[in-house]
């Protein structure tokens, strides 16, 4: 069973269509790239995946529950970290996964755990409103793990962080999925895209322009007569989103 199978999901916001006719698969364990620039889609498409916003049309199931009729079968098989840090600032770390513990119906044993996994142990009982930004981050993902989710999604996970945490977000995400965690990865950084993504999809006015390994479209483009190499994929995302560049691929 895929971890995500996704038919030709749409959906519109007054007469806008945000996201349109998508189709795709996540394997399990996979962590699975989904590019795009400002207003592609790629949050819409994680609140539909997510259970949280009802698709205008086509389908899309997690784990095998499907998004829409299966919603309470889905939420214990995902964690969600989206861009906006949204914790409980006048609570501790862990006071923050006591409340969502009793919510998820976790042993108070798992708090302890995810703690330390995501490196917050020490500071476990500090008031987050005086944590960094890198410790919020963490804070999240340990909230987003404390279930044991199969499928994690990640929204931006080191928008505005400094190198040192970000590369230990990145160094977390690489053990998650070598323990079989499937991570659904929004970013900006395509260089952090190419580095972590088994596979990315290219997402451009609601609509996938590209889907495969980093290394192949990066790989040689064209006709049998011509050959467009690409050095990074931060050129492949340009070629295909940027109007004067995205030629040089349907030539």
């Amino acid at each position: 069973m895929n971890a995500i199978e996704v038919q030709n999901l749409t959906r519109d916001f007054n007469g806008l269509r945000a996201v349109d006719g998508i189709s795709f698969e996540v394997q399990p364990g996979e962590v699975f790239g989904f590019l795009g620039p400002n207003g592609a889609g790629k949050t819409t498409t994680i609140r539909m995946l997510t259970g949280q916003l009802r698709p205008t049309a086509g389908t899309a199931r997690v784990m095998g529950c499907d998004v829409v009729t299966q919603r309470d079968a889905l939420k214990p098989q995902i964690g969600v970290v989206f861009e906006y840090q949204n914790i409980y600032e006048r609570l501790s770390a862990r006071d923050n996964l006591l409340f969502a513990a009793r919510l998820y119906g976790v042993p108070k044993a798992r708090i302890d755990a995810v703690l330390k996994q995501v490196g917050l142990d020490e500071r476990a009982n500090d008031r987050s409103k005086n944590y960094s930004n890198g410790l919020k981050q963490r804070l999240l993902i340990a909230r987003a793990l404390l279930h044991e989710p199969k499928v994690l999604f990640l929204d931006e996970p080191t928008r505005g962080l400094d190198p040192n945490v970000a590369r230990d977000i990145r160094a977390f995400v690489t053990d998650l999925a070598r323990q079989g965690v499937t991570v659904f990865l929004t970013t900006h950084y395509m260089e952090e895209a190419d580095r972590l993504s088994d596979r990315v999809a290219i997402l451009h006015k609601g609509k996938i322009v590209a889907l495969d390994t980093p290394a192949r479209l990066k790989a040689a483009r064209g006709g049998e007569q011509t050959t467009v190499a690409f050095s990074s994929l931060e050129d492949v995302f340009v070629a295909l989103t940027g109007s004067s560049l995205r030629q040089t691929f349907e030539e």
